[in-house]
């Protein structure tokens, strides 16, 4: 088993249509192309809860400091299958998801080669930066993701790492010091708590994970991971999200019978013909008891 690009990017074979190949690219055109006609959308959904997380978890109000009030590193997120920086793009810029499905899909950028696409997206990220943008440290075994991310000025560091295989680096933990929510919008299959321990265990403050996963698959075995290490996970049961449409009549049929065998209703949901995530809440126990999940997102 190795960590996934994204949750769309692959389940069973005999489950989920598999996109490895997109993730393989040197530039997002081929991830753009090929999900935007699936009408993915789980990065358009996350954005607005993480920015609502970011103070919640610890991230300092404007004007940001360079290091927190104990001196400690900046605050971080960590984005876990993070592919192209496509969270990074979204949290850090005044871009929707949309936009970005134009732009990448649009003729002028088709002709651009790599490297001007990657000059062009520098400028265009660079103008739309957000005045509360964080720095977002990219995790996920796709290499080439991962350096385009960094070269488009997307992530602030990025790691081809599999932690299901191997420990972190010690250049990927020093990196992560700072880090004070791990995202996921994909790959949680993919994904055991041995992904997040080594991130986890032994922080003065451990960050917090906000992970966004199919209704198709159980959460359970990570949650219950990071349990032996004082924190609690909870799940958002107020609503579900929209992730991308079946490719076909199996993947449907599939995902009616997982999520129905889960305990879960897929009426009004897979039956109208998308996949669906569900939030998922990682935090120490003391604070998921001050402030449970329905309360932290009452605004949101």
């Amino acid at each position: 088993m190795a960590m996934a690009r994204n949750q769309h990017t692959s389940g069973s074979p005999t489950q989920m249509t598999r996109f490895d190949d997109i993730y393989r690219r040197p530039d997002p055109r081929s991830y753009f192309g090929t999900l935007g006609t699936l009408e993915y959308q789980t990065p358009h959904h996350a954005q607005s809860v993480f920015r609502h997380l970011l103070p919640l978890a610890g991230f300092p109000e404007l004007p940001k400091r360079p290091a927190d009030q104990d001196g400690g590193p900046q605050p971080m997120v960590l984005d876990i299958c993070c592919s192209y920086g496509i969270n990074a793009a979204l949290l850090n810029h005044h871009v929707t998801l949309g936009e970005l499905y134009d732009r990448y899909t649009s003729p002028q950028v088709a002709r651009l080669t790599t490297a001007e696409l990657i000059e062009s997206d520098r400028e265009y990220y660079a103008a739309r930066r957000r005045p509360d943008a964080v720095p977002v440290i990219g995790l996920d075994i796709a290499a080439p993701a991962i350096a385009y991310g960094r070269a488009a000025g997307l992530l602030a560091a990025g790691f081809a790492e599999n932690l299901e295989a191997a420990p972190p680096s010690p250049a990927l933990y020093r990196a992560t010091r700072g880090i004070r929510l791990i995202t996921v919008t994909g790959g949680a299959s993919f994904l055991s708590a041995r992904t997040f321990r080594p991130l986890l265990d032994g922080r003065r403050e451990p960050p917090w994970v906000a992970a966004f996963v199919l209704r198709t698959v159980s959460y359970q075995h990570i949650a219950d991971g990071l349990a032996l290490l004082g924190l609690t996970t909870e799940k958002d049961t107020s609503r579900t999200y929209p992730q991308r449409r079946f490719t076909d009549a199996g993947e449907q049929q599939y995902a009616i019978a997982a999520v129905s065998e889960a305990g879960d209703d897929p009426r009004g949901k897979e039956t109208d013909g998308h996949f669906h995530t569900a939030l998922h809440l990682t935090r120490p126990a003391a604070q998921a008891v001050d402030r449970p999940l329905p309360t932290l997102l009452r605004h949101q």
